[in-house]
């Protein structure tokens, strides 16, 4: 096939997005196919155009991946205008260059939500390549919005018409996939019919084959000798609820034997130093190499994956599934019958959203029982391989892909 891909984010950003656009579109082209990815100029999670980048239009060939990077308006403090502008530039931006590949006739076109602005613009380039639409659903960046706050809960006629044109947007679609069962049964909640929707997973994207499984390099770095560690790595934003680690590490203050680690970008993080003000427990990095993404968690004792309860099946958190693939228990914050939590059933332990009391009882359970630690962090090495092995997931959603297209054509 001959394959448009429009989003937002793409490598070489870390987290978040951008890896697992790249990660599809690297995919699809290993497998033959002729790839060509539209996406903004790399700046996240710090919000800032990348060292080595420019921010003009550019074009090249990156792992067999026709990628060509537009400019857009990137903002330093993302407040709710701000944002909205970030995307409507993106949007306005591609346009040009969509439409031109529309030109060459692909088989199909892919747009990545969030920006669920440039769908539409995807959607006009499919119809004039004659191409079915496919839209993934990455996060659902209108509930996420108003559900931590971003947007004001009250501005109710607003939220309405919010929902209203995201209905809309994604009904536009041939066929619609999102990363999480929840996530897919709300996208059916949206009006979009069953047999559009697909779930395409995120994987593992760290290879921990000859990793020492003990980050011995780290720990002689940051100096936290054979002290378990409680990590957190990832975007620093509002909708992780982060303030509950602080919590936690400020009611383990008395276990000198556990230190916690946040490592991460994002404009939360200065909040989250500053609430951190005073704790000897605690260190905050900037992330780490991807290069050296399987040593680094494996220094983890634990992983703690916070979520603010509002969010729990609005987003999965694509670092969950590196957390298990590293053989590590995973602590989160979510509630039962939310999808976070049946993702981290049996291979951690949940607890209450935004109490970080509940936080720090469950990672003493797991660093004083080393037999149940090894256990659940087994059981979370053989749920990533059972469910997130990345060549299983691209080659399921191809055949989709080949499925769409034909089905089109006829």
């Amino acid at each position: 096939m001959q394959i448009s891909i429009i989003g937002l984010n793409y490598a070489p950003e870390p987290v978040g997005i951008g890896p697992y656009t790249a990660g599809l579109a690297t995919g699809l082209a290993e497998r033959g196919h002729d790839v060509h990815v539209m996406a903004g100029v790399p700046y996240y999670p710090q919000w800032r155009l990348y060292a080595g980048h420019s921010g003009y239009r550019s074009t090249a060939i990156e792992d067999g991946v026709t990628v060509t990077r537009v400019p857009h308006y990137i903002p330093q403090q993302p407040s709710a205008a701000r944002r909205l502008l970030h995307h409507a530039s993106f949007a306005l931006s591609v346009r040009g260059d969509a439409m031109a590949a529309a030109r060459q006739r692909p088989d199909l076109v892919v747009a990545v939500a969030p920006s669920l602005m440039s769908v539409p613009v995807a959607a006009q380039a499919a119809r004039r390549a004659g191409a079915p639409l496919w839209v993934h659903v990455q996060d659902f960046e209108v509930d996420a919005a108003f559900a931590t706050g971003l947007i004001g809960g009250g501005a109710a006629t607003l939220a309405k018409a919010a929902h209203a044109i995201e209905r809309r947007i994604l009904r536009q679609a041939n066929m619609v996939s999102t990363i999480s069962p929840p996530m897919a049964a709300l996208l059916a909640d949206k009006g979009v019919p069953p047999e559009r929707i697909y779930e395409l997973r995120n994987w593992s994207n760290a290879d921990f084959a000859g990793t020492t499984h003990d980050g011995a390099r780290y720990r002689a770095e940051w100096g936290l000798g054979d002290r378990h560690v409680a990590l957190y790595s990832g975007n620093i934003a509002n909708k992780q609820g982060l303030e509950v680690v602080i919590d936690a590490a400020r009611g383990l203050a008395g276990r000198p034997d556990i230190s916690f680690v946040i490592c991460g970008e994002g404009p939360n993080r200065a909040n989250l130093q500053q609430l951190a003000a005073g704790l000897d427990n605690i260190q905050f990095h900037d992330l780490q190499p991807t290069g050296r993404m399987a040593e680094f968690l494996s220094l983890a004792s634990v992983h703690l994956l916070p979520q603010k309860a509002e969010a729990a099946d609005l987003v999965l958190p694509s670092k969950l599934t590196n957390m298990l693939a590293s053989g590590r228990p995973v602590v989160a914050t979510a509630a039962a019958g939310t999808g976070l939590h049946a993702e981290v059933e049996g291979c951690g332990i949940n607890s209450e959203p935004g109490n970080g009391a509940a936080m720090a009882d469950a990672i003493v359970q797991l660093i004083d029982n080393p037999a149940r630690r090894h256990a659940l962090g087994e059981a979370a090495r053989m749920r990533a391989v059972e469910r997130w092995s990345r060549p299983a997931i691209i080659a399921a959603a191809e055949q989709r892909m080949l499925t769409l297209v034909e089905q089109h054509r006829r």
